[in-house]
């Protein structure tokens, strides 16, 4: 499907952003001919919006008619390696997502590779509108240490939540996930077998871009459920 990529800026204001590196963020959108739904998808930690495991979800996405918009979190965009501090990647997703509501053409959900998805459910929890939330490897807990529960708000959220997670992603185990889902309202889940955090198998391919481009079956359906 033809795809124009255009740019949206978004500004950055208030208090959360008192000691933000930056005082905006640049925007991707990829948009598909005729698309039939919106999707903001913010990176992982240690990730920008324009990491090549981004570009191939994006371009995957846009290719089977999803809108999709891209950014980076603050640190990210000023190009420093440290992870965002949770309260300005909370309101960064409320800036973001105000600019996605008046520049795609649908109601956007909001979704995210690991933090980035993690950081929108907090950010719709504190009343962030969206058609729902779609994560891309849920880091359930820190590898290693599932005591450490990161599902706190998820039960605060009434809009659907949908899951895409490799069966061999150190940050989720056993059962856990499964139950977890049991017990939201409109959650699904979508098992990737042999998949890791970045959804790459044992043996398979190991092209980042072309991985998370192959994503978008999958991705979609969750978000047509």
């Amino acid at each position: 499907m033809p795809t124009a990529r255009q740019t949206v800026t978004v500004p950055l204001e208030g208090a959360a952003f008192a000691t933000s590196p930056v005082d905006r963020l640049e925007a991707i959108i990829d948009l598909p001919d005729d698309p039939w739904a919106s999707l903001v998808l913010l990176h992982g930690a240690g990730g920008r919006a324009t990491q090549p495991w981004m570009e191939g979800a994006a371009a995957g996405l846009a290719d089977a008619g999803v809108a999709v918009l891209r950014a980076s979190f603050p640190n990210a965009e000023a190009g420093r390696g440290q992870p965002e501090p949770a309260k300005r990647a909370v309101a960064s997703w409320h800036a973001i997502m105000a600019v996605a509501r008046e520049a795609l053409p649908h109601e956007p959900w909001a979704g995210g590779k690991s933090f980035g998805g993690r950081m929108a459910a907090h950010a719709v929890a504190a009343g962030m509108p969206a058609t729902g939330l779609i994560y891309l490897g849920y880091p359930l807990h820190p590898p290693g240490r599932p005591e450490r529960l990161r599902t706190e708000h998820l039960a605060a959220i009434a809009l659907p939540q949908r899951f895409l997670q490799g069966t061999n992603d150190p940050f989720q185990s056993g059962a856990l996930l499964d139950d977890l889902v049991a017990t939201l309202p409109e959650a699904r889940i979508d098992w990737v077998d042999g998949g890791d955090h970045s959804f790459l198998v044992a043996g398979g391919d190991r092209d980042q871009p072309r991985v998370a481009r192959a994503l978008a079956p999958r991705i979609t359906a969750l978000l047509r459920d």
